[in-house]
């Protein structure tokens, strides 16, 4: 029911990614009525692949966190989530309000042991043609270095499992490759992720600058929640700008027509899908913006995610990586 166009966007992309995976069922959370109406408008009143269930509430993207916390238990939002914590639900795809999906699945799903505060973590295309994890997109503006450290070993386990890759490396982004570069909480974040790869923990290539993220220099990005949101509203502006250059005209039309396999790579909308990371249950973000297609690649991504088991293996390697908190080494010492 979230996001800027709600089931007329959600309806269409569930029911195309139902024809495509033969192996899923639907659980469309929100008002019964409406669903089942744009259901009919799709051919799909009938699926039995799809069930509907009703939630009278609905959080906007205006609502403060209060509201959607507090006063909303019966919204679409926190229905859907809870079918993910009772088990009913593999994984839980909303494109409504971040902040509130953070609270509200925080709330019901709590976070796992060892981590203080989950992280969102998305994909960037790069010119090697795999993807390039980045976390945290917005939900932490004000990280500690234990924070990122966090961040990092999530993401590593996330690109694992869903890349097949063993090993994945890591980046830590700064103005500058050098180790003296950086704000006291980046080189404080590198020196942990330098000791973590020296006992053959994590990958840690080291810094990476901006221009990194694409060149597809490290598997994992990490970074504060404040400097990767404004690199990915930033990214998804340059990809709109670069749309609106290629459709300017007839000749710059013909230009994309005969670049249009490689512009599908900077086409953000095949992006879309943020995993919340660090919570005891899949939670996916899809843009809220998002048209039928990206919301589609929202479903495949949640779908991914519970097909490769990441849920367990995130439990289980953040378990075996995670260093006991500050407070918990002080206490030790």
């Amino acid at each position: 029911m979230g996001g800027d166009h709600g089931p007329s966007v959600t309806i269409p992309a569930a029911v195309s990614f139902l024809k495509k995976q033969a192996d899923v069922h639907l659980i469309l959370v929100g008002l019964e009525d409406v669903l089942r109406a744009e259901l009919k408008k799709h051919g799909a009143e009938s699926n039995a692949r799809i069930t509907v269930k009703n939630a009278t509430e609905v959080v906007t993207m205006d609502d403060p966190l209060e509201i959607a916390l507090r006063k909303k238990k019966d919204s679409s939002m926190r229905v859907a989530v809870e079918l993910v914590k009772d088990g009913s639900a593999n994984a839980s795809v909303s494109a409504g309000n971040t902040g509130a999906l953070m609270a509200v699945s925080r709330y019901v799903l709590k976070t796992m042991a060892g981590v203080d505060r989950p992280a969102i973590c998305s994909i960037m295309p790069n010119q090697k043609g795999g993807p390039t994890y980045m976390l945290d997109l917005g939900a932490n503006v004000d990280c500690e270095p234990h924070h990122l450290h966090q961040f990092a070993i999530m993401g590593s386990v996330l690109c694992s499992a869903m890349e097949n890759n063993p090993r994945p490396s890591i980046g830590l982004l700064n103005v500058g490759t050098e180790e003296i570069k950086g704000n006291d909480v980046v080189k404080a974040t590198g020196q942990l992720l330098k000791a973590d790869h020296e006992r053959g923990k994590l990958n840690f290539h080291g810094n990476v600058e901006g221009n990194d993220i694409f060149k597809g220099t490290v598997d994992v990005v990490v970074c504060d929640g404040f400097v990767g949101n404004v690199t990915l509203k930033a990214v998804e502006g340059l990809s709109r700008f670069v749309k609106s250059v290629f459709t300017e005209n007839i000749l710059s039309m013909a230009g994309a027509l005969l670049a249009r396999k490689s512009l599908k790579k900077l086409n953000p909308e095949r992006y879309n899908g943020a995993s919340l990371l660090g919570l005891k249950g899949l939670v996916f973000k899809s843009h809220g913006g998002a048209n039928a297609f990206a919301f589609e690649w929202a479903i495949k991504r949640a779908y991914d995610a519970a097909k490769y088991d990441v849920q367990e293996q995130l439990s289980a390697l953040i378990a075996e990586l995670m260093p006991p908190p500050p407070d918990a080494q002080q206490r030790q010492a």
